[in-house]
């Protein structure tokens, strides 16, 4: 008896035209599309009426099919998000509101079933593949889908060769040759100052790093981290052998999720800044680590010293190191800071030694970190001793250095060492990293991922301008480990007062301090740098501000105000008005350029109201702080 075959469908018949699919934000400005050709995948963004990403394909691959292709839609379901949350950075608390749209396709060759998930914010828009796979099915994802930017666009990128250690060069899109890398976020401003966006990644975890490598055309192509070249520090400490092992696309067991692929949309720098969709696309912490979520006590935010960058500062008077970490943790209580981060020697300490320094630095106010590298934590049996033994003699946490790479093994160390370091209440800095894509929402106990150039280049020549161009790049995707303010030579083309500047700009919720504690402590700004925390209540973006030539952020901390102004290139005068103060009258001290020396601040004080506006000279590369109290 012969069973009947299933009768014969033609491909046209079953991969049909789709309807253009759009999610719009809930304030109604941002749409985000999904375009009508089944047979190529394609996305766009737009602000208003403004196209901030044209129309760009989608290249999703698995295990060698591409299914961005040939799709039919099976079905589409919307929903809404509508949350807020306490937050650590430029603001205390946190705004996640989103329209979504889950649409269920078929892949018409492999008969693959996937979810292509798409959000609008009122400041962005993100998506993500998740393709479900049973627990023992190992697959390899891929993917080379595209951001193309109208002409005429600006960007600010660095490549690859630091990792995401490098210097930003600022170039029209169309002009940036093909296969040039750029390690995101990668910011870019419209012609004729129609807006800014920035385009990076959210929620990395079992899945390889995102990388954008320019087409040539405009345009950015997604490169997983197999695809990345080979960058100097990886090399240095592993070597080729190791790098060429990372250049295979890794596999995935189960089910395969990507990260968030993001782009942030503002009409101005002030939105720009203050978005929170990195870290919205984020799960929340589990409230049995952290019951309090990111104010539980144990991660609270704070300065940090570290005695590396600026030891010449004091002669070694013969004491011993043991005794000059003492004195830096004593000098950190003066300054108010709230951790301390000890190099590599202090692990090498006895248990006696250890838990003396620390219980003497908690006294102090003090909480102490220590150094390791990451290479030392690579098994289960090493993160146990590690993290136990810091518990045990009652550090705060650690400094993990040396990642260096984004292969899906070292995004799962990092998951790996979240986790026990939260097991035993232990904060987290890493160094050596890429760049954070919220899991610090995740994980509070991720205070700092390095992923900068920051204050250990010495050879970094426009400090200025790379102190200006950081809060509208980097610093969007997460806190940085830039290791902030110096008073020495390494300041390069900066003044003192924009160094204090660049204190209260650069938010962490550890927020490393790179001189020598005593060189503050000396510094006739010094009661003005005690009083800028690490994170803030508020902050806005003021309308002078220009990416790589002047930062003005006014941000707030309980009922005190501090005006922070950063400049890059020649000497020049603003005129700011105070209107982002409350009523009243303020007590306000100044710290400003000495218009005859680069390396001196002159102080002011005064009463001022919100009524006013403030006259500030800026010397070249020149900065000032104003600090407004009730």
């Amino acid at each position: 008896m012969q069973t009947e075959k299933p009768p014969q469908t033609r491909r046209r018949d079953r991969v049909v035209p789709l309807e253009e699919i759009r999610v719009i934000s809930p304030d109604g400005r941002v749409r985000f599309t999904v375009g009508s050709n089944p047979e190529r995948l394609t996305f766009s963004a737009a602000l208003d009426q403004t196209t901030f990403i044209e129309p760009s394909a989608l290249h999703m691959m698995l295990g060698g099919c591409h299914l961005s292709s040939g799709v039919v839609l099976d079905r589409l379901e919307r929903y809404e998000v509508d949350e807020t949350y306490p937050w650590h950075g430029v603001h205390s608390v946190a705004v996640n509101q989103c329209n979504g749209a889950r649409l269920f396709f078929t892949h018409d060759l492999s008969m693959t079933s996937y979810i292509l998930e798409i959000r609008a914010y009122n400041d962005g828009i993100a998506y993500r593949h998740v393709i479900p796979g049973g627990e023992d099915e190992v697959r390899v994802p891929d993917e080379l889908s595209e951001f193309f930017l109208p002409s005429g666009t600006e960007c600010w990128y660095h490549g690859l060769d630091g990792h995401y250690e490098g210097e930003y060069s600022r170039q029209d899109a169309s002009f940036i040759r093909a296969g040039q890398w750029g390690a995101p976020p990668l910011t870019f401003q419209l012609p004729d100052n129609a807006g800014y966006g920035s385009i990076t990644e959210a929620n990395l975890v079992g899945y390889s790093g995102m990388a954008l490598e320019s087409n040539g055309r405009g345009g950015w192509v997604i490169g997983l981290a197999h695809r990345h070249p080979v960058n100097y520090p990886y090399e240095l400490r592993y070597g080729r052998e190791e790098a060429k092992r990372l250049a295979k696309p890794a596999a995935i067991s189960g089910t395969v999720i990507t990260p968030w692929r993001v782009v942030i949309l503002s009409r101005d720098l002030h939105t720009l800044v203050n978005s929170d969709i990195v870290h919205n696309l984020c799960p929340a912490p589990d409230p049995r680590r952290f019951p309090q979520g990111i104010k539980t006590p144990w991660v609270e935010p704070g300065l940090a010293v570290w005695d590396y960058v600026d030891r010449g500062y004091e002669p070694e008077d013969g004491a011993s190191l043991f005794d000059r970490m003492k004195r830096f943790s004593r000098m950190g209580g003066e300054l108010g800071a709230r951790y301390h981060i000890l190099e590599g020697f202090a692990y090498q300490w006895t248990d006696e030694q250890i838990r003396e320094f620390v219980e003497y630095s908690r006294a102090l106010g003090v909480r102490v970190l220590f150094w390791r590298h990451s290479k030392q934590l690579r098994t289960a049996e090493s993160r146990e001793a590690f993290f136990s033994r810091l518990h045990r003699l009652g550090a705060a946490g650690a400094k993990i250095d040396f990642f260096d790479h984004e292969a899906k093994e070292n995004i799962d160390l990092y998951e790996e060492l979240l986790r026990k370091a939260a097991e035993y209440r232990l904060v987290v800095n890493f160094h050596g990293s890429n760049k954070p894509t919220g899991r610090t929402r995740t994980w509070p106990n991720a205070m700092i991922y390095e992923g900068v150039r920051g204050m250990e280049s010495s050879s970094l020549k426009e400090r200025a301008r790379h102190e200006t161009i950081l809060p509208f790049t980097r610093y969007l995707a997460g806190p940085a480990d830039y290791t902030t303010m110096i008073f020495t030579e390494r300041r390069r083309d900066s003044t003192w007062a924009h160094q204090i500047a660049c204190l209260a700009t650069f938010q962490s919720p550890i927020l490393t301090i790179a001189a020598h504690p005593q060189s503050v402590l000396d510094n006739p700004a010094a009661e003005v740098i005690k009083r800028i925390p690490a994170v803030w209540d508020e902050t806005i973006v003021l309308p002078e501000s220009r990416i790589g030539e002047l930062s003005l952020f006014a941000r707030r901390s309980g009922s005190t105000w501090v005006l922070a102004v950063m400049g890059a290139g020649p000497a020049r005068s603003l005129r700011v008005p105070l209107s982002f103060l409350g009523e009243g009258s303020y007590a306000a001290e100044f710290v400003k350029d000495d218009m005859e020396n680069a390396g001196a601040v002159v102080l002011e004080h005064r009463m001022i109201k919100r009524d006013e506006t403030l006259g500030i000279a800026l010397h070249s590369g020149g900065g000032f702080v104003g600090l407004f109290r009730k």
